[in-house]
């Protein structure tokens, strides 16, 4: 279903651009549609991102429901590991980026 909205909201976005071009602007309808094309991508790009992830988790549910998960074994074994040590040990805290517990001054 966020396919079929995401499509109709891209549809309609380009139809409004393509008249608004070809009519007011008197632009040729090759270019009308160019442009309609351009500003359609543009406008879904920046304000339909939550519609478009939606219409992308339908397709990949759809064409590929079992599909494997794209981290090796290895790396999986290791944020396994890794959760692991950090559920053993509460009183611990890594940060990677400063290796400081937050709210601490340096």
């Amino acid at each position: 279903m966020a396919f079929f909205k995401y499509s109709l909201i891209r549809g309609v976005l380009f139809l409004a651009f393509f008249l608004a071009a070809y009519l007011w602007l008197q632009l040729s309808p090759l270019a009308a549609a160019l442009l309609a094309a351009l500003c359609a991508f543009a406008v879904s790009a920046i304000f339909f991102r939550k519609q478009r992830a939606g219409a992308t988790a339908d397709v990949a549910k759809t064409f590929a429901p079992n599909a494997a998960t794209t981290h090796s074994a290895k790396a999986a074994a290791d944020a396994d590991a890794e959760d692991a040590l950090i559920d053993e040990n509460p009183d611990i805290w890594v940060d990677a980026q400063k290796n400081r517990r937050p709210g601490s001054s340096d």
